[in-house]
């Protein structure tokens, strides 16, 4: 009898042992890497200034981000994003360097939108950052205006919504709408605190880009 009750429990060792190691291998699994990079437009939106407003459409909006996958919906992601803007019809000649940094919460709502095909997902991304700005006027515009602070620096909260068409296991091309709202005090008046033409409004982007598995993308939308 005992070389019998001593295959059982090899046997049961021997369950017990691949059950551990498939859970280890699953949660590995989950934690799923993806570069992203994007190229699209934006619109920088300030308080009614009458003499330094931008155009509705600027280029480029440049976005490049590394996320990862917690679970099957959750996640975080780190982004950096390039905005230029330039004056409109009327304005004073500039452009306003807009750079960002943002730290976010990822959604994926495939459990949500379940009546959507398989190769197109819906993922939302929220999280702070900060905004660094930089206008750059015009030196022959004939203005007495004191420019010796033009930089701003402040927080953001950025929110915003990618649609994801899949192309394979490792790609998807997506589209981003996203909305920056600044953390800030909105009066940029105040020459000796911010300078007459610093910056530290709202920025709304949407761009087109790919999104690429840095691994095995069984949780990419």
């Amino acid at each position: 009898m005992r070389p019998y009750f001593k295959k059982q429990n090899l046997s049961w060792l021997f369950v017990l042992a691949f059950l551990t190691s498939s859970l280890t291998f699953g949660q590995l699994k989950v934690e799923k890497w993806k570069l992203q990079v994007a190229l699209g437009v934006n619109n920088p939106i300030d308080n009614d200034d009458p003499i330094f407003y931008s155009q509705y459409i600027n280029f480029p909006s440049i976005n490049l981000g590394v996320q990862r996958m917690f679970s099957r919906n959750w996640g975080a992601k780190l982004d950096l994003g390039y905005n230029r803007s330039s004056n409109g019809g009327g304005s004073v000649p500039f452009k306003l360097n807009y750079t960002r940094i943002n730290a976010q919460a990822v959604y994926d709502f495939k459990d949500v939108f379940t009546f959507l095909p398989e190769s197109i997902g819906v993922v939302g991304h929220a999280g702070p950052g900060v905004s660094i700005t930089k206008p750059m006027v015009d030196n022959n515009a004939n203005i007495n205006y004191n420019y010796a602070n033009l930089s701003a620096t402040y927080l953001n909260m950025l929110a915003g919504v990618e649609v994801h068409y899949r192309l394979s296991k490792t790609l998807s091309v997506f589209v981003d709408g996203s909305y920056a709202l600044a953390l800030s005090s909105k009066n940029k008046s105040d020459v000796n605190s911010k300078g007459q033409f610093s910056f530290n409004g709202d920025l709304i982007y949407a761009s087109i880009g790919v999104s690429i598995s840095l691994d095995t993308c069984n949780y990419c939308p």
